[in-house]
């Protein structure tokens, strides 16, 4: 699995959080992309609009070159639908509707990674989720399992011991969980950062100024490398986290994917450029 993967959320189209129109030739071009420049990691979820049928229409063929991750417990989105809001419905029958939908969306027999999206500690209880996703893997519909899943309910996610993954926000600008990725990694887990790039740097890609203002206030150009951007710069960051194993960036635009595969290719920070960066921050971004 390649230290950079794909966001698949960028394929979404318009109809659902506010997210760009796509053309079918569009996200055709982007997928096939992505596998073709070596990327092996691809996540997507159940409620990303059309993410998971553009997949299937254009990657199909190529369902041997790549890890395939989705996302279960959303609730219906589909591509005639707009929406900024999809409840999630966390029951055994709602994760293997969704399940179902994905294989046949994405025109595949499993799915090598299926994540639950983001509940409590108590919903992953009460509607006894983990023996659900034990009973996929049985069935040999998903390989590994995983969440999603963000504060207070990470840390005892970790402790249970039963995911094989955990994907978690994290970025200089986002830094709340930077102890506990480190943590997941240490229980044997593989870890996928997501946001690790803040959306890009505002006005080149869709990061939001407020976010980004932590960039400005630890006054970090000068740890630029010559000719190297800051979003960029915040990619070697992320994967600069001895934790972490693949950071999922979205992007709908080549030239953005060729970008950022290079950035990935300088490797992680040098030891005290990262050292300096983080001490500029402070203790959480």
């Amino acid at each position: 699995m390649t230290k950079l993967g794909y966001g698949a959320m960028e394929v979404r189209g318009s109809r659902i959080w506010g997210g760009r129109p796509i053309e079918d030739s569009e996200a055709e071009t982007i997928l096939n992309a992505v596998v073709d420049e070596g990327i092996t990691f691809i996540d997507t979820a159940n409620d990303y609009g059309r993410s998971e049928e553009y997949i299937g229409r254009y990657l199909s063929h190529r369902r041997d070159e790549f890890v395939l991750a989705t996302k279960c417990g959303c609730t219906v989105v589909h591509k005639d639908e707009t929406t900024d809001d999809t409840p999630h419905v966390w029951t055994k029958d709602n994760l293997f509707r969704g399940l179902h939908e994905s294989l046949e969306r994405m025109k595949t027999d499993h799915v090598d990674l299926m994540q639950l999206h983001n509940p409590s500690v108590e919903q992953v209880e009460e509607g006894g989720l983990v023996e659900a996703l034990q009973e996929m893997k049985q069935q040999g519909k998903v390989r590994w399992i995983g969440i999603s899943s963000t504060n207070p309910h990470l840390e005892t996610f970790i402790e249970s011991g039963v995911f094989d993954s955990f994907q978690i926000p994290y970025s200089a600008l986002e830094r709340e969980h930077e102890e506990l990725i480190q943590k997941a990694s240490d229980s044997g887990a593989g870890v996928i950062v997501r946001g690790g790039v803040a959306r890009g740097e505002p006005g080149s890609g869709l990061g939001a100024e407020d976010r980004w203002a932590a960039w400005e206030a630890a006054g970090l150009d000068d740890l630029r490398e010559e000719g190297e951007s800051r979003t960029a710069f915040l990619l070697r960051f992320t994967n600069s986290h001895p934790g972490m194993d693949t950071n999922i960036v979205g992007t709908k635009s080549v030239a953005h994917l060729k970008d950022n595969i290079a950035a990935a290719a300088r490797g992680p920070l040098p030891d005290d450029v990262y050292a300096e960066a983080k001490k500029r921050l402070g203790a959480h971004s």
